[in-house]
């Protein structure tokens, strides 16, 4: 097993599907919106990648100005929540497009005897839907697990120990995570596990491939520049555009581990 990496384990908005991971950002948008609270595009993309209902209790503590440290009304966040629950189940088909070259990367990887983990900050019925549509476009993991499977989601390690039991992987310092948030390059390097931010499809550029490729050149090389700067500064060992790049960057950790470095 020495210098074998065993298992990659992928987010969903953003990284697998969901080019820019418009739909957690449009339905939060349209749910503070009901509320006569607007949300920027960028409040909305701040703690991306974190189990929904923390994300709305960020995003309420920031739009009714109380202390850092002070939570909302819970009582709000549960009501928010349960609004934001169909508003979203409705959305998530319509951005559900599997991200040119994963499938392919997965079955490359998945020939060299690399495992297929995934977690998300979805709940299970959203993450149960968007299996499903990825399936029908040839991306399966092999197991997949939301913050309710394990108690807390990102940045806690709990949803990755528990891709690592399922897929019998071990050790942890032979796997790897791959997300296109802060909370998931966290969520990886607290599991003490190698991570790999994405850069181009996801939150931090927040655009669909036409949307970006409609930019000018020195405008892409700039958002792109700064969306490597932001995953590399918050711990990433390695950040590529997409998933169809991670190919070299799995080979780079495999030579690291044989010279028997860790993350």
């Amino acid at each position: 097993m020495m210098g074998r990496v065993t298992a990659v384990i992928l987010d969903w908005a953003g990284t697998t599907v969901d080019h820019g991971s418009l739909a957690p950002v449009r339905t939060m948008q349209k749910l503070f919106a009901g509320r006569g609270m607007a949300v920027t595009e960028e409040e909305a993309r701040r703690d991306m990648g974190v189990h929904k209902k923390d994300h709305i209790r960020a995003l309420l503590r920031a739009k009714t100005g109380g202390p850092p440290d002070e939570a909302p009304d819970e009582a709000d966040v549960e009501d928010l929540f349960a609004a934001f629950i169909p508003m979203q189940m409705d959305s998530l088909a319509a951005y559900s497009a599997v991200i040119p070259g994963v499938p392919a990367t997965v079955e490359e990887l998945r020939a060299r005897g690399v495992k297929i983990g995934s977690t998300t900050g979805y709940t299970r019925p959203m993450l149960e839907l968007l299996l499903a549509c990825a399936a029908a476009q040839g991306y399966q993991p092999d197991c997949a697990f939301c913050p309710d499977d394990a108690g807390a989601g990102r940045p806690w390690p709990w949803m990755c120990y528990l891709n690592a039991i399922r897929l019998r992987t071990y050790p942890m310092h032979t796997m790897v995570k791959i997300g296109d948030t802060i909370s998931d390059i966290e969520e990886g390097s607290n599991a003490g596990m190698w991570t790999i931010g994405i850069a181009r499809t996801g939150n931090m550029i927040g655009l669909t491939a036409e949307e970006l490729a409609a930019l000018p050149a020195t405008e892409q090389a700039a958002r792109l520049d700064a969306a490597r700067r932001k995953l590399s500064k918050a711990g990433a060992h390695y950040v590529a555009d997409a998933v169809a790049d991670c190919i070299p960057l799995v080979d780079a950790i495999e030579e690291r581990l044989a010279k028997g470095e860790r993350p």
